[in-house]
């Protein structure tokens, strides 16, 4: 464990351990990146427990989860994962305080790994963004008043076309096959389907 005291490699599990705890909380449920942060968290409390750190880089670190939560859950998104980024960036590059110079992890690694980690979450976290913004198929409130075409005569039961997929569908009064229909109600994944008045 002796090689986790060297100021560059604790910080890559720091590193780990914040991005990790991140992507779990992007994507909650699928257990592997909440067990990669758990073991990156033990690796980096370990070089943290061992060597001094800076109590305002640790409080920096701790502070960027608010904007990222912001950028999950609210308005202006892009900004405040770009302050959330920079303050993981420079929380973490300036967590080891330096004997000598700016920085006690070596330059190049810290450069290369800010820009890698900062590239990987803006465009992860906004892509979870963008799905989490997609209305789900499985949401057949959303289709209603939606128009389609009946693919099959339609009565208490029927199939119809509707936003590009087939669904199951009943009506109240007879549709014949290749009529326009709206949708004006659901009775579980079953569509209750009028035709269209043209």
């Amino acid at each position: 464990m002796d090689f986790l005291l060297n100021p560059s490699i604790g910080y890559l599990m720091l590193v780990a351990a914040v991005l990790f705890t991140l992507v779990a909380i992007m994507t909650p449920g699928t257990g592997i990146a909440e067990i990669l942060a758990v073991f990156a968290l033990m690796l980096a409390g370990y070089a943290v427990y061992q060597l001094s750190f800076n109590w305002w880089a640790l409080a920096l670190l701790v502070l960027s989860a608010i904007p990222f939560m912001y950028s999950v859950r609210g308005p202006r998104r892009g900004l405040w994962l770009a302050l959330s980024i920079l303050g993981l960036t420079l929380g973490s590059v300036f967590f080891f305080p330096a004997e000598e110079g700016l920085v006690s992890v070596n330059l190049p690694l810290a450069i290369i790994t800010t820009l890698v980690y900062s590239a990987f979450l803006w465009f992860s976290a906004r892509k979870v963004l963008e799905i989490a913004a997609v209305r789900p198929v499985h949401d057949l409130s959303g289709l209603i008043g939606e128009k389609g075409e009946a693919k099959t005569a339609i009565g208490e039961q029927g199939s119809v076309q509707v936003a590009g997929e087939l669904w199951s569908a009943r009506s109240d009064a007879p549709v014949p096959v290749g009529s326009t229909i709206k949708v004006v109600g659901r009775d579980g994944f079953v569509l209750i389907v009028e035709q269209a008045v043209k």
